[in-house]
């Protein structure tokens, strides 16, 4: 039987090819405000339906929306659809508010019905081999990791307007629940892959510090900052965000560090994607990096055969796969890859940061999100 997906948020269709390659699905709807816009993309498409009010699509026979609307509405909507009985993969950031993580969590939990966040930076084709190197061991025992988002995006904050408008420009909502904010608003890019290197450890605390404002003042988001994640075992991961500075785009930037071994991803101007690798009796002036491409023989299955098709359709290939795994989710075959739990864990980082860099770098303890905890014990301390 073909599962029917609608997708609310016309400007977020990247998930789009990859569900049009995977033959037990279809995208029948699309939902948007902009109703030429809308239009347009159903046309261009050829998705039967449109609709301008969420809810009037989540009356219709669908199975399972998208939701690939500003992160502000990620939860709201989420909970609407789950509460409609259709299953959801939802955008990067789960939430925007503590509160909203905790309905969120029991939301999910009540509807028995597939959550999983979007987060299509896990499946970058080098951050699964590298995941299936450290399944293997031949990192040794993992320590450190770390992620950055580099990626200017003040244009963003007032795009979609008149050209030449400059300042006077109608702000969008980037301005307000992205650049708005203090601390490391988007950090699942950043984390989710090198939290998918650490399985089965969780963040236990979260310290975030950040630059002060120099390179544009009319944002409440600083130049730079930067977040320490503490996580239960004691390791450590450290996320850089930098979403103002003049400079260029480095948006999936990474480093794993292990007992045996290491590896960084390129930092530009022709470096690539390097691993190194501790010989027995080794001089340490004399060690050296190796193409990460010498081991491809580890890629998971699936990479290896992946076809021109599938590599099309968007973020290296890799949202093909993250529709593959919501089918298979749903249609019962395998666990959310990305789940109700770690997106709550995930996204909470971005508030937690919010609040630690406001009072100093404070440590900010997690929540276990996996808990049944009490609505006493859903707080923050400070």
């Amino acid at each position: 039987m073909t599962i029917k997906i609608g997708i609310v948020g016309v400007r977020g269709l990247s998930m789009l090819t990859g569900f049009k390659s995977n033959p037990d699905t279809e995208v029948v709807a699309l939902c948007d405000l902009d109703e030429d816009y809308l239009r347009l993309q159903a046309q261009q498409h050829d998705i039967p339906h449109t609709y301008r009010i969420f809810e009037d699509m989540l009356a219709s026979d669908i199975d399972a929306v998208v939701i690939s609307t500003p992160m502000q509405l990620h939860v709201p909507q989420t909970i609407l659809a789950l509460q409609s009985g259709k299953h959801v993969m939802s955008e990067v950031t789960a939430g925007v508010t503590m509160d909203e993580l905790w309905w969120l969590k029991e939301t999910a939990e009540q509807s028995q019905k597939v959550y999983m966040m979007a987060e299509n930076y896990c499946y970058i084709p080098q951050n699964q081999l590298i995941g299936s190197m450290v399944r293997k061991g031949m990192f040794g025992e993992i320590y450190f990791g770390e992620g950055e988002y580099l990626h200017n995006t003040r244009e963003l904050a007032y795009r979609f307007n008149r050209p030449g408008a400059g300042e006077s420009a109608t702000p969008t909502w980037r301005k307000y629940w992205q650049l708005g904010k203090r601390g490391n608003f988007y950090p699942t890019h950043s984390l989710g892959p090198v939290m998918q290197w650490f399985h089965g450890d969780r963040i236990r605390s979260v310290s975030t510090f950040a630059t002060g404002w120099h390179t544009d003042k009319r944002f409440r988001q600083e130049d730079t900052s930067i977040t320490l994640c503490q996580m239960e075992s004691g390791k450590l991961i450290k996320l850089r965000m930098d979403c103002i500075s003049n400079r260029p785009h480095n948006m999936s930037y990474y480093t794993l560090q292990g007992t045996k071994g290491s590896y960084e991803a390129p930092r530009g101007l022709g470096d690539q994607h390097k691993v190194y690798f501790a010989a027995d009796g080794e001089n340490p002036d004399h060690a050296e990096w190796r193409p990460l491409s010498d081991f491809n023989e580890h890629l998971p299955e699936r990479y290896k055969n992946v076809t021109e098709e599938q590599k099309s359709a968007g973020h290296w290939g890799g949202d093909f796969f993250i529709v593959e795994d919501f089918v298979n989710a749903m249609k019962g075959l395998q666990k959310p890859a990305i789940d109700v739990y770690e997106a709550c864990e995930w996204t909470a980082v971005a508030l937690l940061s919010e609040l630690s860099v406001m009072n100093g770098g404070r440590t900010m303890d997690m929540p276990d999100f996996r808990k049944n905890s009490t609505y006493g014990e859903q707080i923050l301390k400070l």
